[in-house]
């Protein structure tokens, strides 16, 4: 599994979220929601300095993005792919099998 962030999303984070070089982004499941690879889940985030368990880590821009091992099977085998949608003004989670 690989994460992808793009330089709209990155922007994104550091403008809206206040993220900044040497922070640490956890992507997580959430028990409710939907998602295109798992019914009734979703993925949230939060800054997170201490993640337990990493499964998965990406540098961007400074950033630390990850995921945790606990967290691997909500991506069914699919990359994580963060882009910003300027339309909705939010950001766009895809799911990418590689």
């Amino acid at each position: 599994m690989d994460i992808q962030i793009s330089e709209r999303a990155l922007k994104w984070f550091k403008d809206e979220v206040g993220i900044q070089a040497g922070d640490t982004v956890k992507f997580y499941t959430q028990i409710y929601g939907s998602s295109p690879i798992q019914k009734g889940y979703s993925l949230a985030f939060v800054k997170d300095d201490a993640p337990v368990d990493v499964g998965v880590r990406k540098e961007a821009g400074g950033i630390e993005f990850v995921v945790e091992k606990d967290d691997l099977w909500f991506f069914d085998g699919h990359n994580l792919v963060v882009d910003y949608n300027e339309a909705r003004d939010e950001l766009e989670f895809s799911y990418v099998k590689p």
